[in-house]
């Protein structure tokens, strides 16, 4: 892969000196994330996929959960101190994050928002999510994610 090639997500890790794995998966057709961990050959419970909420407050939240699940709000909710969370519209999420659907990481938004991960990423030496494109992941420790921007850890899936 070029330098050129390489997304904001990587440049960023390794701007802060993170040591990182890339994974392409791009024409194998993958689309959902349990797939993606499939043709990557990994344990889909270390595969995260990121998902963006507002609150009633018109906060945004990040929750990055196990590819093979599904996000409980009102957990999610209770994990920020909020009343009530909701998925962002689909439309939105370009705009407010400089990413699209299916290919939104946690690092290089246009925003920093507070982000929580589900507490089984503890369970693992390294975790997976998108680099910020789709067919494409990067793989590090949730110790040197945390290098790259503030991660909370809760219990947040149905």
């Amino acid at each position: 892969m070029s330098k050129q090639d390489k997304t904001n997500v990587m440049r960023t890790l390794e701007r802060l000196k993170i040591p990182y794995r890339e994974h392409f998966y791009g024409d194998t057709g993958a689309i959902s994330g349990v797939d993606v961990a499939a043709v990557l050959g990994e344990d889909p419970r270390r595969a995260f996929k990121t998902l963006v909420t507002v609150g009633k407050s018109r906060n945004h939240y990040v929750f990055m959960i196990p590819v093979a699940e599904e996000l409980d709000l009102k957990k999610a909710a209770a994990s920020v101190g909020e009343k009530a969370l909701e998925m962002l519209k689909s439309k939105e999420l370009l705009p407010l994050t400089g990413y699209v659907h299916g290919g939104c990481s946690p690092i290089g938004m246009k925003k920093q928002f507070r982000t929580v991960i589900h507490e089984t990423a503890a369970d693992f030496d390294t975790i997976m999510f998108s680099a910020g494109k789709i067919g494409c992941q990067v793989e590090c420790s949730l110790t040197d994610l945390r290098k790259a921007l503030p991660v909370e850890q809760a219990d947040v899936i149905v």
